[in-house]
């Protein structure tokens, strides 16, 4: 009785660091990009030569949060996987969370890198340039990972939500 009382915790610690970490990443995400991102625009920090590095700064940061983040749901996940063979989590949730680590990778390792090299004014004496047209594709492409990452860590977070309600009744 005492194993299945230990399993029964374990599962529910793993459902906790699950929940947390897609919590915290959404409430993070939601912040960054619902509420950071536009003030800047509309005070006119976007035009500032600076932004590409206080912008590379500041993405590159919440990008290693998120991998940690994705890290930690995906360890989660597999643990409780590993704990219950039944089906649960199912493995949609497993290869969802999969998902979220890649998007996460691509934009530390991949966007947010290429998108402040092509905004970096490197000629100091030369007036400010426009914004590079492959710049323009580049939001487009960041703007479709977060709203693959906001559907993807809802959905996830949803299952583990309702997964938590049917373990704790029984």
């Amino acid at each position: 009785m005492a194993a299945l009382s230990s399993l029964k915790s374990n599962r529910s610690l793993w459902q906790t660091v699950v929940m947390f970490s897609l919590g915290f990443w959404l409430s993070g995400m939601l912040v960054l990009d619902a509420l950071i991102m536009p003030s800047m625009y509309v005070s006119g920090m976007m035009a500032e030569s600076e932004f590409a590095s206080a912008g590379y700064m500041m993405f590159s940061t919440f990008n290693r949060i998120e991998l940690l983040c994705a890290a930690l749901a995906l360890t989660g996940l597999l643990a409780i996987f590993k704990m219950h063979k039944d089906g649960a989590p199912r493995r949609s949730a497993i290869i969802l969370s999969s998902i979220l680590l890649i998007v996460a990778s691509i934009d530390t390792y991949g966007l947010t890198p290429q998108m402040s090299a092509l905004g970096m004014q490197l000629d100091w004496f030369s007036p400010i340039a426009e914004t590079p047209a492959a710049m323009d594709g580049m939001h487009a492409g960041y703007w479709a990972l977060e709203a693959v990452k906001l559907v993807f860590a809802a959905w996830v977070l949803i299952w583990c939500y309702r997964d938590r309600q049917v373990t704790s009744a029984q």
